[in-house]
């Protein structure tokens, strides 16, 4: 597996090797041991799958916080997004700042988003489905949201934000100034 930093202190891109032949490909996606030694050590305890029918369906920018934050590992099994990650820590030197790549089932690429950063995806073609793995539970009190827009970050989405498809907790998410966040 090759790991290549994306410039915020933690968050990567994994690109497990594939084996293929005519009939197709077989891919180790996730190795305790090997992640492990990559100096990964995180302990992954709840799979999730996320499916989105429609191109510009943007999710984010969640995370939960202390007890229950979150790693994330997550890939694309069926078409491609722009997967975003945002510093929330703010003793960071990095704080406010995000970090984007394109993920896609075809290039099998991964990212690991740790404790500490809002997370967030839109998808770039219809019926894209992602999963991906988390080191804690689902904590609905420990649950936070960012903007997807806020200008104090300025993402640099792919899209016309104009189009987007939003939940309703997206739509109403308060802006970083206005969010708690890691210290």
């Amino acid at each position: 597996m090759k790991v290549r930093e994306l410039g915020l202190g933690g968050v990567v891109e994994l690109l497990p090797e594939r084996f293929g032949d005519a009939r197709g490909y077989f891919s180790e996606t996730y190795n305790f041991n090997r992640m492990q030694a990559l100096g990964l050590d995180m302990v992954f305890v709840q799979d999730n799958h996320s499916y989105s029918a429609d191109r510009g369906v943007l999710r984010g920018l969640h995370y939960q916080m202390p007890p229950h934050a979150q790693d994330k590992l997550l890939r694309v099994v069926r078409g491609r997004l722009f997967d975003v990650a945002v510093d929330i820590r703010r003793s960071s030197p990095t704080f406010g700042k995000w970090v984007g790549l394109e993920i896609s089932a075809e290039k099998g690429n991964q990212i690991l988003v740790p404790k500490g950063f809002a997370h967030g995806f839109v998808t770039l073609e219809d019926d894209t489905e992602v999963l991906y793995k988390v080191s804690d539970v689902y904590s609905k009190p420990d649950d936070r949201s960012i903007r997807f827009d806020d200008p104090a970050i300025g993402i640099e989405w792919p899209v016309d934000l104009d189009k987007v498809k939003l939940s309703e907790k997206d739509t109403m998410a308060p802006l970083l100034a206005a969010s708690e966040v890691f210290p």
